[in-house]
């Protein structure tokens, strides 16, 4: 792991999505964080010591989705599966397809497999899966403050993870989307799906893929607006416990009681033409049960009286 100094930042962004804004001075403390998401390796460990089930291999439970119909109630996940033509980009539907069968040894289907992807990050991960695979490793899920300022790499206020440009001299220094999404993937950045997690330089701190290739889980619950500076003070502690004093649900499906958190660093599917969030400040709403073939996460371990807490790596 490596150690990631405490500091005060500026957190956030005014000028692109307004759940980014505002800018606003966050303070955190000195704690360790993955070089890069974890990955099918080491997801595969954790299974075989722990008999772990991910939420994609378990069938939901009907309660929670009381408009579905019962054929729609199986074991599965999120695939996105690209149209061969041009298509409204308010319908996400469009291009995901929940299959039966996919999850994380199967990551585009039931037929698919990570024969040869063991240094790619794991997909197809809830929120409970992440937890806990970071309780098996003597680890935890990062607050959204200390995901961003780690992915910063000491940059301050930096557009990028690497500076001000999004491409330096000429090259892709991330795993993202190039064309016209989602029907066109002319994959100039060498990868059309997840690449291995060291295929692009690492940010100021060492970090491999804060930006694109695969979302990251944090544990504090989404909001649309976040807390400005308060005037009598700089800085707003974090919370090491992530989250706020409410959960947060889908105001588009009130009747659906599944909490929200914040996923991070947007992923290969981020393209100009539709979400710019290939950046630190970029944030976006996930359902705590929802896995799909691009959100993946990577753990902290945070320092205790100036020292790191143990863990399995």
């Amino acid at each position: 792991m490596i150690r990631i100094p405490g500091g005060a930042f500026r957190m956030g962004s005014n000028d692109h999505y307004p759940e980014e804004a505002p800018v606003h001075r966050v303070a955190v403390d000195g704690f360790w964080i993955d070089p890069t998401p974890v990955t099918n390796r080491q997801f595969k460990a954790f299974v075989k010591a722990t008999g772990h089930k991910t939420t994609a291999e378990v069938p939901p439970d009907p309660k929670d989705y009381p408009n579905a119909l019962p054929h729609m109630i199986y074991a599965g996940s999120l695939v996105f599966t690209p149209p061969n033509h041009a298509v409204d980009l308010r319908f996400w539907g469009e291009w995901w397809q929940f299959l039966k069968g996919a999850d994380w040894r199967h990551p585009y289907g039931p037929r698919s497999n990570i024969n040869t992807a063991d240094n790619h990050p794991v997909v197809h991960v809830s929120y409970a899966d992440a937890q806990a695979y970071a309780a098996w490793a003597g680890k935890e899920l990062p607050t959204e403050a200390e995901w961003e300022f780690a992915a910063r790499g000491g940059l301050d206020g930096a557009e990028y993870a690497w500076g001000s440009e999004f491409t330096v001299g000429g090259r892709h220094m991330a795993n993202t989307w190039q064309g016209e999404f989602p029907q066109q993937n002319l994959a100039a950045d060498g990868y059309e799906r997840t690449s291995p997690v060291r295929a692009f330089p690492p940010n100021g701190y060492g970090l491999y893929d804060m930006v694109g290739n695969v979302w990251e889980w944090t544990t504090d619950f989404y909001t649309t607006k976040r807390e400005a500076d308060s005037p009598k003070a700089c800085c707003v502690p974090s919370n090491p416990r992530g989250g706020l004093e409410a959960e947060s649900f889908d105001p588009r499906q009130p009747e659906i009681k599944i909490p929200r958190r914040v996923v991070k660093g947007g992923s290969h599917l981020c393209a100009p033409n539709y979400c710019r969030r290939y950046r630190p400040a970029a944030r976006h709403a996930e359902q705590v049960d929802s896995s799909t073939s691009h959100i993946g996460f990577r753990c902290v371990v945070r320092e205790r009286n100036g020292e790191a807490a143990n863990s399995n790596g």
